[in-house]
């Protein structure tokens, strides 16, 4: 069996790891396994098919920014693609964040419909189920649910500053998503399985597959001297904070907000930063630029006391377990399905924008002390989160898909 992934990224950022992930567990299994990509990308296990150019990302930029057609661009990089999907053959096609500047969904979804090559489609976000945003709740807006139109999202990701082509939009993703014959979903979190039965997808096969990390790189590290030399660390109370982009709805000015309250013997670390955002830091939180290496995000993990993610919106942080397989306990916000990767065996869950009872929930767990909660973390990853186990559950359900198509043929 071959199986093309598509993806924004190829082996970076969440979706991009959780692709690779899924890749290499199909290379054990003997499987073919290829990932076509559209923006940044890292060396794969999998065979990499590279979508477009940077010229084809800034003219899909300035479309969505001046017509709000995201998506609806990148004709040529789209047509080059489905020329190699059909010189490659693939039996399944396994889409993953389909935004991102980088692919045309109408070239895409009329291909794959006429092709009828089974789809295995994973949301991370609600942007697939929308007219413009990829989240909603922090609006309390329900229009997904009928019909999009007037979006008050417009100036938000992915932003457009002159044309509101939300009902268009709305309608098109509709006609384009529920139109193959052979197509599963799958979500990470509980939380987004709900609004999908919600939405135009309702009348779609939906699995719930938790995120799945490596349980042997994320883990409780050893040699952490080094670490808390460089930074500075020894001696203090060290909470951590961990994102891939440090947007708005990460919670990085909530963090601002607690740096107020914390005792001098705690110290602020927040991994992912651009260099302006350091720049613009106060001085007593340190603040890392985003890394690649796995083993230095593992270490930073292994010597905080405490994970922090006060994250306005958000499906299924990979980082939660990240931090839970290297042992730390997690406090998040109430937050889309960020609760869904701890227990009270394994940290705390905190309402949003309250910052003093986000302070008072790190005073409890350092009170209690990592100790208490270090191998209830690591036995929570190792029980749910591995991946070796969750991205067998992927490959039960391309081999699904595919026995559902030798049937109909």
């Amino acid at each position: 069996m071959k199986i093309i992934q598509i993806n924004a990224s190829a082996n970076t950022g969440s979706t991009g790891r959780i692709a690779e992930d899924i890749g290499r567990v199909l290379i054990s299994e003997g499987y073919e396994s290829l990932i076509a990509y559209g923006r940044s990308g890292q060396p794969s296990k999998s065979k990499l098919i590279k979508i477009g150019s940077k010229y084809d990302v800034l003219c899909h930029g300035i479309k969505t920014i001046l017509f709000d057609q995201h998506a609806f661009a990148s004709k040529n990089a789209t047509l080059k693609l489905i020329q190699r999907i059909e010189l490659e053959k693939p039996d399944v096609i396994g889409l993953h964040n389909l935004h991102g500047y980088y692919i045309n969904i109408e070239l895409l979804f009329n291909y794959l419909k006429k092709s009828n090559i089974p789809v295995l489609f994973t949301l991370f976000d609600c942007w697939a189920f929308t007219g413009h945003c990829s989240y909603f709740d922090d609006i309390n807006c329900t229009k997904w649910q009928t019909q999009c139109y007037a979006c008050p999202k417009k100036k938000r990701y992915p932003s457009s500053y002159f044309v509101d082509n939300s009902f268009s939009n709305f309608q098109r993703k509709k006609d384009l998503f529920t139109s193959l014959k052979n197509m599963h979903l799958v979500v990470h979190s509980e939380w987004l399985k709900n609004l999908v039965s919600q939405s135009f997808f309702k009348n779609i096969p939906i699995s719930k597959i938790h995120s799945g990390i490596d349980l042997e790189s994320f883990s409780p590290q050893m040699q952490k001297d080094a670490v808390l030399n460089k930074y500075g660390l020894a001696g203090k109370k060290i909470i951590l904070g961990v994102a891939n982009i440090w947007i708005l709805r990460k919670g990085l000015s909530d963090f601002l907000k607690l740096n107020q309250l914390i005792k001098s013997d705690m110290k602020i670390v927040l991994v992912g930063l651009t260099s302006k955002q350091i720049k613009h830091l106060p001085e007593n939180i340190i603040g890392i630029r985003r890394t690649e290496s796995i083993n230095e995000l593992a270490l930073l993990y292994s010597v905080a006391d405490v994970f922090v993610n006060p994250t306005y919106l958000d499906n299924f942080p990979t980082t939660n377990i990240e931090a839970l397989a290297c042992g730390t306990p997690v406090i998040t916000y109430n937050t889309g399905g960020s609760p869904e990767a701890i227990d009270s065996a394994t940290g705390l869950v905190v309402e949003k924008n309250n910052i003093e009872a986000l302070y008072d929930a790190i005073l409890a767990v350092l009170q209690n002390g990592k100790p208490f909660y270090q191998n209830n973390c690591r036995k929570r990853a190792e029980e749910l989160f591995d991946k070796n186990k969750r991205y067998l559950d992927y490959l039960f359900l391309y081999k699904q898909l595919l026995g559902k198509e030798n049937e109909k043929s």
